[in-house]
């Protein structure tokens, strides 16, 4: 399970939204001057993201706004989303490519990009059919875990 601590901003009767904040895990790195990737979480460091999250065993009664909690989604999720987000547009645009200039008659040059784009364009048809599909199953979204730590108020001390 992949966990995120986050804050409390919105809760529903099935769930809550989930401010989170994105922290970069570049300072652990020894590659950390020479990778574009880097780069790039240096610009996004600090943005803030929401999440709406299951409440699992728990009820909405548990939580309130500005709560701490710890939310998670299992790996295998994560996984099957990259590959039918990343692979399956590639592999139809390579399937479209090789059916075009194997079985029809013409120029095959033309024919496999013609191919390609009419497979890339099946590819991420099908990937926006499956988001459409699994919008509101239970098994794609981030699940509560536990309450992190509820805010506490500010302490004075006087002398």
């Amino acid at each position: 399970m992949l966990t995120e601590t986050g804050r409390v901003v919105g809760i529903e009767a099935d769930g809550i939204w989930v401010e989170t904040v994105r922290r970069s895990t570049c300072g652990t790195c020894s590659a950390q001057k020479g990778c574009g990737h880097g780069l790039l979480n240096r610009i996004s460091e600090g943005k803030r993201g929401y999440v709406r999250a299951l409440l699992g065993n728990q009820s909405v009664g548990d939580y309130k706004v500005n709560d701490q909690v710890v939310i998670s989604i299992p790996e295998e999720v994560i996984l099957r989303g990259s590959f039918i987000a990343y692979m399956l547009p590639v592999l139809s645009m390579l399937a479209g490519a090789m059916f075009a200039s194997q079985f029809l008659i013409g120029q095959q040059d033309l024919l496999a990009v013609v191919g390609a784009g009419v497979g890339l364009a099946l590819g991420l048809t099908v990937v926006r059919w499956h988001g459409i599909q699994h919008r509101q199953d239970p098994a794609f979204q981030p699940i509560l875990l536990s309450i992190d730590s509820s805010p506490v108020e500010p302490i004075t001390i006087r002398k």
